[in-house]
């Protein structure tokens, strides 16, 4: 089976779609491990049955990674295989109902006491300042950040959507000093031999801040998102607003940071409140 051929029409089946850069990357890495999964058992895509094809998204160690490969390979083969029914009887499995353990305000500002290193530091602030996806963060420009309205735009977000989140005043000496220290041409954050910094080199850095803060939670890159907007319903923004700033299509999803918001809960009065004990 010619691989390489089939991942690279499928690579141009979803450009003719304008789907985004970064799904297009991570759908084109499901379908190569698919078909390199049934490699040896089959010529051609359409040779791999449904039972088959069923048994490759068990393997999937996570509900969300089968999803993912679910959503990568159904497309795979209604665009570029042809074979749209293949998924007729493939449905999505039901989603985790876990909520990420945040941190308190308190533990994101030892990050931010321990965090000697300027380019961290910026990274930081700009992930938990506004919400920004890892993806959003590597790919922000200098041209992105307007001064004049004190916002951020960001450029072909998840699902190819643009939006604008808030600048606040505080990362505007921040990225000044950054900006006469490093001197980055295009992308605010440049790697050392690339022009652009990479998601993996972020999640290295928040993982080294949350050890010298000796945070005895697991810190990862999203965890900043949902840290800023849970710390956002805790400070009684709007969550409407929050929903715009998120770039969620569906209020649904935003209303998951009311669920974990510590602040809310912690002023339910409980029934054995009126119970002495």
């Amino acid at each position: 089976m010619n691989i390489g051929k089939y991942v690279e029409i499928y690579s141009k089946d979803l450009e003719l779609k304008n789907y985004s850069k970064n799904t297009i990357e991570n759908y084109k890495s499901q379908v190569y491990s698919f078909l390199k999964y049934f490699e040896n058992v089959a010529t051609k895509p359409s040779e791999i049955s449904e039972a088959k094809i069923k048994t490759w998204l068990l393997e999937a160690k996570t509900i969300n990674t089968r999803k993912h490969r679910i959503s990568a390979v159904k497309l795979f083969y209604k665009y570029t295989g042809k074979q749209p029914l293949k998924f007729k009887h493939i449905e999505y499995p039901k989603s985790d109902k876990k909520l990420p353990v945040v941190l308190s305000q308190e533990e994101v500002q030892k990050m931010f006491v321990v965090c000697e290193n300027l380019k961290h530091k910026v990274i930081l602030a700009l992930l938990y300042s506004c919400g920004l996806r890892v993806s959003e963060l590597i790919n922000l420009k200098w041209i992105n950040i307007d001064r004049s309205r004190m916002i951020i735009n960001i450029v072909a977000g998840k699902g190819n959507k643009d939006r604008q989140v808030m600048l606040d005043s505080s990362l505007i000496p921040l990225l000044s000093k950054y900006y006469r220290e490093y001197k980055t041409v295009e992308y605010i954050l440049a790697g050392q031999f690339s022009e652009q910094y990479s998601s993996r080199s972020v999640g290295q850095v928040m993982k080294q801040l949350a050890l010298k803060a000796n945070l005895n939670k697991r810190v990862y890159t999203h965890l900043m998102r949902h840290n800023c907007f849970t710390h956002m319903v805790e400070n009684g923004t709007d969550i409407n607003l929050i929903q715009r700033l998120a770039g969620h299509s569906n209020v649904k999803t935003t209303l998951m940071y009311t669920h974990i918001s510590h602040n809310l809960i912690s002023k339910i009065q409980s029934p054995i409140s009126q119970i002495k004990i």
